[in-house]
């Protein structure tokens, strides 16, 4: 019996590929005419970094983010040389209050930062470095994924918005985002700027700290940066506010004022779906699994609740 997964997001085609290793005929849903396209995925920062998310939603977050940097190195290209988190001095406590909610940090001083990253050298007294962390290029992970996919002989129909109603006798894994059947989703706005500024040279991501705007800064190579807010509470679906714009520009020139001269070569906006407790979960129902509420850990926790999603679409198909 062939299992269908509804939606080709991280969400989706994480899972698929758990199916499909598992020996499983996989069929993917998606109802944009290409990969990515209106999809939260596409737009996200690509850190994996369980130890910095661990400040907003705990220490549970830790063990199955860290498991699935491996995962993610068996599937896509991964840069594991930390997080670096700053804060201007001004906002000294900030970065002790980082200190105190996370755990598996260093703290270094002026002259450590410049030798992680020269070009901050004399910009910033004090900091926090979490090794164990990574990142990866989420665009090039998705496609990855995707010819992985096709490898594994599995079918992504494109432009085919599916309802879990339609597929009567099948298995379905809804993982549509905040289109998802799963009670009490929220959208929380994540938007991003990319940016080229071949002046600056980094080779890991920076959390820069502030009290109303922290951002992160993740390196893309050849001069490719995206930069990205954390959350806005918001269900506005448009594209990026002027204000956001100016808020991330500003931030990212006090990071380094050689941002100042680069150029934005892209802006974008999205909904990521968010249960209220901020962390997602895989349930099922009869033969409709749902995997939902990734917020801002698409990247980070897909391979952990993935494999949990995979183990309750063979659990229905046993009972089908």
């Amino acid at each position: 019996m062939p299992v269908a997964i509804l939606g080709a997001g991280v969400a989706g085609l994480t899972t698929a590929v758990r199916l499909a290793e598992a020996g499983r005929e996989v069929v993917i849903h998606e109802a944009t005419p290409r990969l990515g396209l209106r999809a939260a995925s596409w737009l996200a920062g690509g850190m994996l970094a369980p130890r910095c998310e661990a400040e907003t939603a705990g220490d549970a977050i830790v063990a199955p983010g860290l498991e699935g940097i491996g995962w993610w190195r068996r599937q896509t290209h991964v840069d594991q040389r930390g997080t670096l988190v700053l804060a201007a001095p001004r906002d000294g406590a900030e970065l002790r209050r980082f200190a105190s909610r996370t755990s598996g940090h260093e703290t270094l001083d002026a002259e450590a930062i410049a030798d992680l990253e020269p070009d901050l050298d004399g910009r910033f007294s004090r900091a926090l470095f979490f090794p164990e962390e990574a990142h990866l290029d989420p665009r090039r992970a998705l496609g990855d994924l995707a010819r992985r996919l096709e490898e594994l002989k599995a079918t992504i129909l494109y432009g085919s918005d599916a309802e879990p109603a339609a597929f009567r006798g099948e298995i379905v894994v809804d993982c549509r985002g905040r289109a998802a059947e799963a009670r009490r989703l929220r959208g929380v706005r994540g938007e991003m700027l990319l940016v080229r500024c071949p002046d600056v040279a980094l080779t890991r991501p920076v959390r820069l700290l502030h009290p109303r705007w922290p951002i992160y800064v993740v390196p893309r190579g050849d001069g490719l940066f995206m930069v990205g807010a954390t959350t806005v509470e918001s269900e506005n679906d448009g594209p990026v506010t002027v204000r956001s714009t100016l808020e991330l520009l500003s931030a990212v020139t006090t990071l380094h004022p050689a941002f100042a001269e680069g150029e934005i070569l892209e802006t974008g906006a999205a909904r990521r779906p968010a249960l209220p407790d901020n962390l997602p979960t895989a349930t099922r129902r009869g033969s409709v699994v749902t995997f939902a509420g990734l917020y801002r850990h698409g990247f980070l926790l897909s391979p952990h609740v993935s494999a949990e999603a995979a183990r309750l679409a063979l659990e229905a198909s046993e009972f089908a």
